[in-house]
C-alpha cells in the first residue's frame, strides 16, 4: 500500500492546479477516476478569463489570477460585449453598479459599433476590455507537468470506491489499488457530494448543472475582431473560435445527477433560436455540440478548507463555471490552507473565510 500526504481526489483543473502548488511540499497523489484527467467539466470549457463572471465575491479571485495565467503564456486577448435590450436599462445599471470600485474597467457603449447585424432592440451595451481567451488544455498540462516535476503522482482510472480513517490516516480503496494518505482533498467537481459522504462528511448540497454548448459556423463568418457577446440577462453567450467559427451557449442550468453529461436536442434548438434572434447572421452548420457539468454550493461561492467535523477532510470543489478562470489563485489560497503556511502574495489580501465549509 502507497502512502502519501496528500490524496487528491480528482485530476481535473481544481485537482491539479492544488496537486502542482502542494506537490513542491509534501507527497502528492492525485486520483482521476477516467482514464484521462481533465475528462469532464475542464476538457468542455468555453475557455474565456471575465472579471465579471461569477459575480464580485468570485472576482478577486478572478483578477488575482489574470497575471498569473498571463504570465504562463495562457491569455489570448478577447474583449466582452455584455448585451441588452432597452427594457433591460435597470439590469445594465445594476451590473455596473456591482462592479463600481473593483477596479474592473467597464464601459456603457453602444453595441452596434462592436457587433454587426445586431437586431434593431439590442440598444445597451457594456464592454469589458479585460475579457480574454484562456489555454484551457495548456493551463492544465502545465499543472500535472508540474505536478510530476515536484514528484506528485497522478493515477488513472483509480475511482474512489471507499476512505475509512484509522489512526490519524486516510486508508483508500479504488479501481486501481489500495492507498494511504494522511489528509484526503475532495476535489471531485460534481461528485464532490458523495465522496463527501463516503469519508463520513456530511455533504454541502453542491449541485451539478448541464451546461450546452454547440460550434457554428455562420454567414457572414464573425468579425474578425468580435468580442465574447453575453446577455445581460443571462439567457445566451457566444465567442469567436478559430476558422470563422462560433461557440454558443444557451447559459442553461439543468440540475443533473453527477455524470457524462451530454446535449438535449431541445437545449441545442433553443440555443439557435436565442442566437438568431440577436444578429441576423445565418446559421450555415452545427459542426459540434457537447455539454458539461458546472457544480454549486447553495450559495455559488466556492468550497475551500478543511471540514468542520472530519478529520484531514479538506474541501476544494463547488468551483462552477468559474473554476478554470480562477485556478491559479484558488490554487494558491487552498495550498496556504492545506499547508497551514502564509499565503502568497498574490492572494495575501484575498478573505478566504468567505469560502470556508464552515459557513454551512
Amino acid at each position: 500500500m502507497s502512502r502519501y500526504d496528500i490524496a487528491i481526489i480528482g485530476a481535473g483543473i481544481a485537482g491539479a492546479s492544488l496537486a502542482a502548488e502542494v506537490a513542491p511540499h509534501a507527497r502528492v497523489l492525485l486520483l482521476e477516476g477516467e482514464d484521462r484527467a481533465g475528462y469532464h467539466a475542464t476538457g468542455r470549457s468555453a475557455a474565456f478569463w471575465s472579471e465579471t463572471y461569477g459575480g464580485p465575491d468570485i472576482q478577486p479571485l478572478t483578477t488575482a489570477s489574470g497575471p498569473l495565467l498571463a504570465a504562463g503564456g495562457f491569455l489570448e486577448p478577447l474583449g466582452s460585449l455584455h448585451l441588452g435590450r432597452t427594457a433591460e436599462q435597470a439590469q445594465i445599471e445594476t451590473f455596473l453598479a456591482r462592479f463600481a470600485g473593483s477596479g474592473v474597467a467597464l464601459s456603457a457603449i453602444d453595441p452596434r459599433e462592436m457587433l454587426p447585424g445586431l437586431r434593431p432592440e439590442w440598444t445597451l451595451g457594456v464592454y469589458e476590455p479585460s475579457c480574454e481567451y484562456i489555454d484551457v488544455g495548456g493551463l492544465h498540462a502545465a499543472c500535472l507537468a508540474a505536478t510530476r516535476r515536484a514528484g506528485g503522482a497522478l493515477v488513472l482510472s483509480a475511482g474512489l470506491e471507499a476512505a475509512a480513517r484509522e489512526d490519524g490516516r486516510w486508508l483508500l480503496e479504488t479501481r486501481a489499488g489500495r492507498f494511504e494518505a494522511d489528509i484526503l482533498v475532495n476535489a471531485a467537481g460534481a461528485w464532490a457530494d458523495p465522496i463527501a459522504a463516503m469519508a463520513g462528511a456530511r455533504p454541502l448540497d453542491i449541485q451539478p448543472y448541464r451546461r450546452t454548448m454547440l460550434q457554428l459556423r455562420t454567414e457572414p463568418a464573425p468579425p474578425q475582431r468580435c468580442p465574447h457577446v453575453a446577455h445581460i440577462g443571462g439567457s445566451f453567450y457566444f465567442k469567436p473560435e478559430a476558422g470563422g467559427r462560433l461557440w454558443l451557449s444557451p447559459h442553461d442550468e439543468i440540475a443533473s445527477d453527477p455524470c457524462d453529461a451530454a446535449p438535449e436536442e431541445l437545449d441545442v434548438a433553443i440555443a439557435i433560436d436565442r442566437f438568431e434572434q440577436v444578429v441576423d447572421w445565418r446559421v450555415a452548420a452545427l459542426e459540434h455540440k457537447w455539454a458539461g457539468l458546472r457544480s454549486f454550493a447553495p450559495d455559488r461561492l466556492p468550497v475551500y478548507g478543511f471540514d468542520p467535523t472530519v478529520e484531514g477532510f479538506f474541501w476544494c470543489a463547488g468551483q462552477g463555471g468559474f473554476g478554470i478562470q480562477t485556478a491559479p489563485a484558488a490554487a494558491k489560497l487552498a495550498a496556504a490552507l492545506l499547508l497551514g503556511r502564509a499565503p502568497d502574495a498574490e492572494v495575501a489580501r484575498i478573505d478566504a473565510e468567505r469560502y470556508s465549509p464552515r459557513r454551512f
